[in-house]
Parts: structure tokens; sequence; C-alpha cells
């Protein structure tokens, strides 16, 4: 990729612990070099709990903002001036504009696994959802789904504490349950919705799910969507599939979730199914 600098260039990047494996440089200047505008995005990595040092250097370095990863999502929460809606909701940063001293932050995580799923024809409002996973990413997607209209959202987790504390944003429509295999087929019998919001089956992660068997109780008009992107199709996308089951990866959420926070740092409108077909195409 070719990428002109000049000296009214203004910088972007992405920060994290670690971070060098990101796809977010090379999906950013994509659509940077695609829409002409004058930025550059680089990866950064910053050490867990530096994110105010952080912080402080990139405004006197003049950035105009940045994505932010684990672990720096929520430590930057009380250093924002103003916070969004999503992100006020979630505590949770990942995108963050500077702006005449300013700091504003935002996340785009949920919005953009929503785009997502209704890029697939999957609306969530008035679905039964099973989402496996009670972490940070969890939070987002499952909040967003409730946000949505989804009429139950069921929390699987292998620590159930976790995940009692993620329902207690909604309880009327959320409950968290166990990651037991016979809990698994009995939660997965009753929803119109899956979604893995864990690391299992990642490349270069170790960890697998100890068998596909619930999916054979998931109703054969129920979506899969896994929020892993590498590999694009992972063992439970691929059982899922065989099994007949309309299936997502998490390539669509790190698109649109990106398509998103661009469109923050540089107030400009965009074509958010023009850029998907862009990035695509690079990654």
């Amino acid at each position: 990729m070719h990428v002109e600098l000049k000296n009214t260039t203004r910088k972007l990047c992405v920060i994290g612990d670690p971070v060098l494996h990101s796809k977010s440089p090379l999906i950013q200047n994509t659509m940077l070099s695609a829409l002409g505008l004058d930025y550059i995005y680089l990866c950064q990595p910053v050490s867990a709990g530096r994110a105010a040092e952080w912080l402080s250097a990139a405004k006197v370095a003049g950035y105009a903002g940045f994505n932010a990863t684990m672990p720096h999502k929520l430590d930057l929460v009380p250093l924002m001036d103003e916070l969004d809606e999503d992100a006020r909701l979630y505590q949770s940063v990942n995108t963050v504009c500077i702006k005449e001293g300013k700091v504003y932050g935002y996340n785009t995580d949920g919005r953009g696994f929503l785009q997502a799923l209704l890029d697939a024809g999957v609306d969530p409002a008035g679905k039964r959802v099973l989402l496996l996973g009670a972490g940070g990413a969890a939070k987002a997607v499952a909040l967003k789904l409730v946000q949505q209209g989804c009429v139950s959202l069921t929390v699987c987790n292998r620590t159930l504490e976790r995940a009692e504390m993620l329902c207690q944003f909604n309880a009327a429509v959320m409950r968290a349950v166990g990651f037991d295999a016979a809990t698994l087929r009995l939660e997965a019998s009753r929803a119109d919705l899956l979604v893995n919001c864990t690391s299992l089956g990642m490349r270069g992660v170790a960890g697998q799910f100890e068998d596909f068997h619930f999916l054979d109780a998931l109703p054969h008009a129920a979506a899969v969507c896994d929020l892993i992107y590498h590999p694009a199709e992972t063992e439970l996308l691929a059982q899922a599939r065989l099994r007949g089951h309309r299936t997502l990866n998490g390539l669509g959420m790190l698109i649109h979730q990106a398509v998103f926070a661009l469109e923050h740092f540089t107030d400009t409108q965009l074509d958010g199914a023009a850029m998907r077909a862009l990035v695509e195409g690079v990654l």
C-alpha cells in the first residue's frame, strides 16, 4: 500500500498490549487512501496501566485520535472529557478523538456488531439470543442486542458470577447460566441466535469447545455468529454450517466498528457497504 506523507498529514493509531498483530492499520489506511483523506494510521504499543501517559503524549504529538484495544478500554473511561451513549453504557472506550485539547470517547463495538448482523439479514429484534462468554466484547454485544429489542438474552459463562454481573444491566431480559454441556444443549434448544464471544477456536489461542453436540438442539432456523475472524471459519461455524445453519464470523464487526471510528475521527459520513467491500478485498 502506498501512503503519501505531507507536513499536513494528521496522525491516528491503535494502542494496545499486545497490538502488533492488529489489522486496524491495514483497514484504516485502506479506507483513508481510497477516500483521499490526509491522515495516516499507525500501530502504537502501550503497556498496561499507561493509558493516561499515552493520552498526554498523543495530545502533545498532535494526534487527531486513536483506537484502543485491550487492556486500555476501561482505563480510558475516566480520562475522557465527554463520552458517547454507548461508551457510557458499556463503561468502555475503543475510539478517542482529540479536538482543541479535549478528548471525546466513543465505543463502536456494539454498533459494528449490529451492522454486521443486519448485513447478514439477521435482525435480533424479537429474537431469543444465546450468548457464550461474559468478557468485554460480550458486554458490548449483549447490551446492543438488548437495546435492539431481543426478547431474551441468556449468557453462558464458566464463571457464573461474571455472567450474573453482566445480566444486572437488564434482569427482565437477561439471565446467567453455566457453560456445561447439559446447560448448553438446553439453552441452545430455545435460541433463535447463538453468538460466541469467547476465544474458543481462535487461531493461536489454546482452547476449543469440548464437543458440538449442543448444536444438534439448536432450531434449524437459528443463525450462529462467532466474533472470531481468524480463522475465517472456526470449528463452531463449520459444525453449524454442516447442520444447515446460517453462519457469520467477526470480520463484519471488525470492519464496521472501524468505519464508525473513522467517521468520528474525520467528521466524514462514509458508505459502510462500500467500505466493507473495499476492506474485504485487501483482507
